[in-house]
């Protein structure tokens, strides 16, 4: 097959993705954020996440960062949203595709630029890189919601319904 080359007019903003990983350990619920290895941000927390490449779908792009920077591999995630203010990433133009997922608390350990990978109370978040911040709060949100409709792909069959009552109420006592 050929190699296409692109060329336009306009230029274009780089695509990253972001995963949003809420964590039930039994008592709290928590989140998994990696130490930043690079700059920019180096020694920064921020959610697992990175460069979407040319060939692949969003999904399947943040389920590779996830993967690639903490070892934890998840099959079902909801799209949180776009987020695309000009000046959220210092390096160039930066739109992030968020998506975000629950799961119970397991292993993870900091891998690719990822410095080190870390579960996090939710109610003890460090100060965030980017804009992640904005996106923890919206992930949470709409996770609280629904968890109190107990909708939602990322719930499956792995939580028990007294599980997701026990989530809920820790989610939104942060809020």
């Amino acid at each position: 097959m050929a190699t296409q080359q692109y060329t336009y007019r306009y230029p274009h903003p780089a695509v990253t993705t972001d995963c949003v990983v809420f964590g039930f350990d039994g008592v709290r619920l928590n989140v998994l954020l990696i130490e930043r290895g690079h700059e920019p941000y180096k020694g920064h927390w921020a959610f697992p996440g990175g460069f979407l490449e040319i060939d692949e779908d969003a999904p399947d792009g943040a389920r590779r960062e996830l993967r690639e920077e903490t070892g934890l591999v998840v099959t079902d995630i909801e799209q949180l949203g776009a987020f695309t203010a000009p000046d959220r990433d210092p390096r160039e133009r930066v739109i992030s595709i968020a998506y975000f997922t629950l799961v119970r608390v397991s292993d993870v350990q900091g891998a690719d630029d990822a410095a080190r990978a870390q579960w996090f109370p939710i109610s003890h978040l460090p100060e965030l890189a980017f804009d992640h911040h904005q996106i923890f709060e919206q992930a949470l949100e709409r996770m609280s919601h629904l968890l109190k409709l107990q909708t939602g792909n990322f719930m499956s069959s792995e939580f028990s319904y007294e599980e997701i009552d026990a989530i809920y109420y820790h989610a939104t006592l942060t809020r």
